[in-house]
């Protein structure tokens, strides 16, 4: 079957669409303030902000992320936390859930329904507007779903002295509470144009891939 050159320049287009409508992004909300010199050979070590995280796997886990992202930006991991120029204090967390209360347009067409208003029986077709029996917005639908705030928060202080030479925070709210999932994305955010400039909070989005049915 042959196709006009419009459909084969349409079809493709339609593809990147679809793929495009499926990508979702992971938005945080980072906090920065810093007085980091440029990288001249500092070496660092990583300490659990919070001490009963010490020695646990997990925090090995996402203190790895940390230390591939400041190798990225040119700092060396010490041979041992004696020996390191520079500590960093590295913490992470998720919170309890809260109830989000939204709306969305009702359906445009369907079934038949109806219910009492004001005394009085009151029919209608699906989302379909009638302007006797209600205006825009009559039909729209209540939903909640559940929202998780998580943060990751990172402190950078030169082991001579203990001054603080980098201080920022990472936090987000999704509806999942899954810390594997969670504190690698934030420790993207939190590293997006690291070291950043000093009292500036941005929003960045992290891209995810598409889920696959």
């Amino acid at each position: 079957m042959l196709r006009s050159p419009l459909v084969k320049i349409a079809l493709p287009l339609v593809a990147l669409s679809m793929l495009a409508a499926c990508t979702t992004t992971f938005d945080a909300r980072v906090s920065r303030f810093q007085a980091l010199p440029a990288p001249s050979g500092q070496s660092f070590a990583i300490e659990a902000a919070d001490k009963s995280k010490a020695g646990s796997l997990e925090f090995a886990t996402y203190a790895a992320l940390v230390s591939q992202r400041l190798q990225a930006a040119g700092f060396a991991p010490a041979e041992n936390p004696a020996a390191a120029t520079l500590i960093v204090k590295f913490d992470y967390g998720v919170g309890d859930g809260r109830e989000k209360v939204e709306t969305r347009p009702g359906p445009a067409f369907g079934g038949f329904y109806g219910g009492w208003h004001r005394g009085y029986y009151r029919p209608y077709w699906g989302g379909y507007y009638d302007p006797f029996w209600g205006g825009p917005g009559w039909n729209n639908e209540v939903y909640s779903y559940t929202l998780y705030p998580s943060h990751v928060s990172m402190r950078i202080n030169r082991a001579s002295d203990s001054q603080s030479l980098f201080e920022g925070r990472a936090e987000s709210a999704a509806r999942s509470n899954d810390l594997t999932r969670l504190v690698p994305n934030l420790v993207d955010a939190m590293f997006t144009n690291f070291p950043g400039r000093s009292g500036e909070v941005v929003k960045v989005s992290i891209p995810q891939a598409p889920k696959r049915s």
